[in-house]
């Protein structure tokens, strides 16, 4: 997710769907759910992607994992309303939740990884869900400034730098450098990393009084605003107005973003060798 909003709070849900239609399109086609797989959805939110595997995988089944349960709740009611028999939700912490022995054929993410406390304690964990060979398919934001939803808006609200991306540490960017991210990935014992760069728009509403309900309910935003007085936050608002009317075209309000679809395979364990004292159990002591 790109900044999330008040996971508390069912009436302050940011509608992430439609801000990222474009990218999920191709989140899609690079996911290749199969008609048996066992897709394990993370930071599923309001459950898109875990119901879009649970169609494709008609002989197999989707389980999507969120901390938020408002967004629980609205992904059980949706896939209620499309009659999906396979798809089931879990509010957990996928860094230390205890998931089943590996089962699954399939871990994907859109933008539901770039905010563990420990990345390599939480993939490595993640890893434990996953038969050997199972795929991984990640969508995560590259750096910030490549991200002019992430540049425009805080530049609008304040001078002040943000701070830098923390690799290893909870940001929307933490995931952007491919160096890191496979330095983490491998640590966690994923193999066959690969990087494929998504260049697509995302999408505030229809004009700019929407995408201005939108932009208010993002965290950063509301911290920013929360540290001002009523004048000059009350100003910060009406610059806000101005910047989104400038980003208005005919289809709505956009602003340009850069991400990077992420795959990688779990590693096969290493079957001991009778052949190998090292590796055969009989040589034990």
């Amino acid at each position: 997710m790109s900044d999330p909003t008040d996971p508390t709070d069912p009436t302050d849900l940011f509608d992430y769907d439609a801000e990222l239609h474009l990218h999920n399109e191709l989140f899609r086609a690079a996911a290749r759910v199969g008609s048996r797989d066992r897709v394990l959805d993370i930071g599923c939110g309001t459950g898109r992607t875990t119901r879009e595997a649970a169609r494709a995988a008609v002989d197999g089944s989707a389980v999507g994992v969120d901390l938020s349960a408002p967004m629980l709740e609205r992904a059980r009611r949706l896939s209620a309303d499309e009659g999906l028999t396979n798809v089931t939700y879990q509010q957990a912490d996928a860094q230390v939740h205890r998931f089943p022995p590996p089962r699954f054929d399939l871990c994907i993410s859109r933008f539901g990884t770039m905010f563990f406390a420990d990345p390599v304690a939480a993939f490595t964990n993640i890893g434990r869900a996953l038969r050997p060979g199972a795929r991984l398919v990640l969508l995560v934001w590259q750096e910030r400034d490549r991200n002019e939803w992430a540049t425009a808006i805080r530049r609008t609200l304040t001078d002040a730098p943000a701070a830098p991306a923390a690799p290893l540490a909870p940001d929307p960017f933490s995931l952007a450098d491919p160096t890191v991210t496979e330095g983490i990935l491998a640590a966690a014992g994923f193999t066959d990393v690969s990087f494929t760069d998504v260049h697509e728009p995302v999408y505030y509403g229809p004009d700019s009084a929407t995408a201005l309900d939108a932009v208010l309910r993002l965290w950063e935003v509301k911290d920013l605003l929360a540290g001002l007085d009523a004048t000059p936050a009350e100003q910060a608002r009406t610059r806000l107005r101005t910047m989104l009317d400038a980003h208005h075209t005919d289809g709505g309000v956009y602003f340009d973003s850069r991400a990077w679809i992420v795959t990688a395979r779990h590693n096969q364990p290493q079957s001991p060798s009778p052949t190998n004292p090292a590796h055969d159990p009989r040589s034990a002591k």
